[in-house]
């Protein structure tokens, strides 16, 4: 057993592979507040687990337990010199002929895991670092901050005349990034960013890998571009089964998770910001004016409660609602009905060019559960 941390969740993907080890494991609260530590797998190759290999672990905790003698147990070891190694990959995904020399960048690593390295890597790579969240007490993981919580960030973009904004999750698989005047954009903005910026330099993308909740703007966008956008079910490991199924190399969800696996087997909330940091440089632009071309669609979304023996999927009236939303909506927009995975909620959102029209056609299928 090699220990790495604390280390960021791709940190632990990128030294599981390089260190050659059979299994990767990350204990952490990801996005979420520190009660609500967990378990992250990753194979071999870098790469999180099926839900077929999780269940198979959760099922065999139910069988009666083995045990082994002290002298079988193995041996730990500390890696010391982890996170540099993890900053240097870090800084080897970024093109050798660019530097961040001259400008001023806020890190937001969410109290989390890259408090020690998030600042460092841009640092080293010539810029002026301010930070926010690099103050980690076991407790305030995600508090206020972070990529779930982009208002600090904001503010210190503003406050410090900053060029750009980096937010990480507790985690730092996560991105959202602020541009010098304090606007934010999402995982699926810098996605496609990411995309456009390699088909500028003529790189062929046959596809990318979004969600059921990836903003239709960036599909008919990428469709401009001649590159078909496939939706996966919301998570990023769902992202990562298409991406391998096709082979192809870009993929994300608006949550922030972007996997760019010519650079990285997993999200990683570093190399995407370095990333985007590469489109911007190489094309003396913004990011606002490098998105002009793709305005995000005003999404509504409406949590309905269930009772426990509604069957909302063979409801007639639910079922003629939603034909008569599409086919007011047409090409200009979408509806996604999806029940949620931990409470007892239908999630009804309603995508359309006209936030009116979004919220509107929302309401009308959320009242159709509720009467």
């Amino acid at each position: 057993m090699v220990l790495l941390g604390p280390l960021p969740t791709p940190g632990v993907a990128y030294l599981t592979r390089a260190q050659r080890a059979t299994l990767g494991v990350v204990i952490s609260a990801s996005h979420n507040p520190y009660p609500d530590n967990g378990i992250k797998f990753f194979s071999a190759q870098g790469t999180k687990l099926p839900d077929a290999w999780e269940l198979a672990v959760e099922a065999a905790l139910d069988e009666p337990p083995q045990w082994a003698d002290s002298a079988s147990l193995g041996r730990a070891r500390r890696l010391d010199d982890a996170a540099g190694r993890y900053i240097e990959f870090c800084k080897s995904t970024f093109s050798h002929d660019l530097t961040l020399k001259g400008l001023k960048i806020v890190v937001d690593a969410a109290h989390g895991a890259a408090y020690h390295i998030a600042p460092k890597v841009f640092h080293e790579l010539g810029a002026d670092v301010l930070d926010i969240g690099c103050a980690p007490d076991g407790l305030n993981i995600n508090h206020e901050v972070g990529a779930t919580h982009t208002a600090a960030l904001i503010d210190a973009v503003r406050t410090n005349k900053a060029d750009f904004g980096i937010a990480l999750d507790g985690d730092a698989d996560r991105l959202m990034m602020v541009d010098a005047t304090g606007r934010l954009f999402n995982g699926d903005e810098l996605l496609y960013l990411i995309v456009d910026e390699r088909l500028g330099r003529d790189e062929h993308v046959p596809g990318v890998v979004g969600t059921l909740m990836t903003n239709m703007a960036v599909e008919v966008a990428l469709k401009q571009r001649g590159v078909p956008l496939v939706r996966a079910k919301v998570g990023d490991r769902y992202v990562l089964e298409e991406l391998h199924k096709h082979r192809w190399n870009f993929g994300g969800e608006s949550s922030g998770h972007l996997l760019v696996m010519d650079r990285q087997t997993t999200g990683d909330g570093l190399v995407s910001a370095l990333q985007v940091l590469q489109a911007s440089l190489r094309s003396g632009q913004s990011l606002a004016q490098l998105l002009s071309g793709v305005s995000l669609y005003p999404q509504v979304l409406i949590n309905v409660r269930l009772r426990p023996d509604q069957d909302w999927k063979n409801n007639a009236s639910l079922s003629q609602a939603i034909h008569a939303v599409e086919a007011e909506l047409g090409d200009q927009g979408r509806v996604l009905i999806r029940a949620s995975g931990t409470e007892a909620l239908l999630r009804v959102m309603v995508e359309a060019r006209d936030a009116d029209q979004a919220r509107s056609c929302a309401e009308r299928l959320a009242a159709t559960l509720s009467s």
